[in-house]
């Protein structure tokens, strides 16, 4: 193990994207949504922000890519800055145990997802955030661009009509909750800020940067504070128990910090108070998550010592 202090994150980013290069089996690209199908699972970038702006890559580190499920931490920051612990009302907070586009939970459980980061948990999310700015995907998109200090951020429309064309899953999600009372907007409209905001394209600088606000414990990057110290730790907390799909238990066990995938082959991780990662590889696991963003991460904390635990 190597301490970070006697070192910059840069040579710890090369050593592992060497490692990378050499392992053989990277998953498959999501082939759901065209553009995603396309990309070629063993691409791979790496980056790490320091709280200080400073920041370290290796491989395709300035590419961009879908970051789909990676923004339903932003949205959830977002409504929770706003709106405080009346959210919780809404969406739970456990790990779901199921894929993240199930149905089968939300009828059990009266209509209240089991959390923000499964599809129907992040629908709640958004919807409670459209009704408090009047455009959740641009309140999204603006955070993004200011905390990243990447002004071209966009939405990639191709994207977001293709998610809509293949959206009936997330329809079924959002008209059940409404049945149940828990769905403020109309739900036309709703999905197309839901597609929109999975739809944004950013590079693992980019979201390294933007997701620096929850290493500094809710100080966003200009100094002002977007969520207090215990929505950061509430933030973090969910994301390592619930940010990998049914799968956030190993990638606790092999990773050991809070994390978030999205099926654009990201993974956005936080080092309270150190530092924050991205990691890209569009070849997915069976449960959604890149192969190699995993194996990634899983040797930047063994090689730095950085983890919650």
């Amino acid at each position: 193990m190597t301490t970070t202090s006697s070192l910059t994150f840069q040579p710890v980013l090369e050593r592992i994207a060497e490692e990378i290069a050499r392992t053989p089996g990277r998953g498959r690209a999501a082939d759901y949504i065209p553009a995603l199908a396309a990309c070629d699972p063993r691409s791979f970038g790496m980056a790490v922000a320091e709280l200080d702006g400073t920041v370290y890559g290796v491989g395709d580190w300035r590419e961009p890519f879908s970051t789909q499920s990676i923004t339903k931490v932003f949205t959830l920051a977002l409504d929770l800055a706003r709106e405080g612990d009346e959210l919780w009302e809404h969406v739970g907070r456990e790990p779901s145990g199921n894929p993240f586009n199930s149905l089968v939970q939300l009828e059990y459980e009266n209509g209240i997802p089991r959390n923000p980061f499964i599809n129907a948990g992040a629908l709640v999310v958004t919807d409670r955030l459209h009704s408090r700015t009047g455009d959740a995907a641009g309140a999204l998109l603006s955070l993004l661009r200011e905390e990243s200090g990447n002004p071209d951020l966009a939405f990639d429309e191709e994207v977001a009509a293709s998610e809509a064309a293949h959206g009936d899953r997330n329809a079924a999600l959002a008209h059940f909750m409404a049945a149940y009372g828990n769905i403020d907007n109309d739900i036309p409209a709703l999905l197309d800020q839901y597609f929109r905001q999975c739809s944004v394209r950013a590079s693992c600088a980019d979201l390294a940067l933007a997701t620096g606000f929850l290493a500094r414990h809710g100080i966003r990057a200009d100094g002002t504070r977007l969520l207090t110290r215990s929505q950061a730790k509430q933030i973090n907390a969910i994301m390592l128990t619930c940010g990998t799909y049914d799968a956030a238990g190993d990638f606790a066990y092999r990773v050991g910090l809070p994390g978030k995938s999205g099926v654009g082959g990201g993974i956005i991780a936080v080092v309270p108070g150190r530092c924050t990662l991205c990691v890209w590889s569009p070849g997915l696991d069976e449960r959604g998550n890149s192969v190699a963003g995993v194996a990634a991460l899983d040797r930047f904390t063994t090689l730095t010592g950085l983890s919650v635990f």
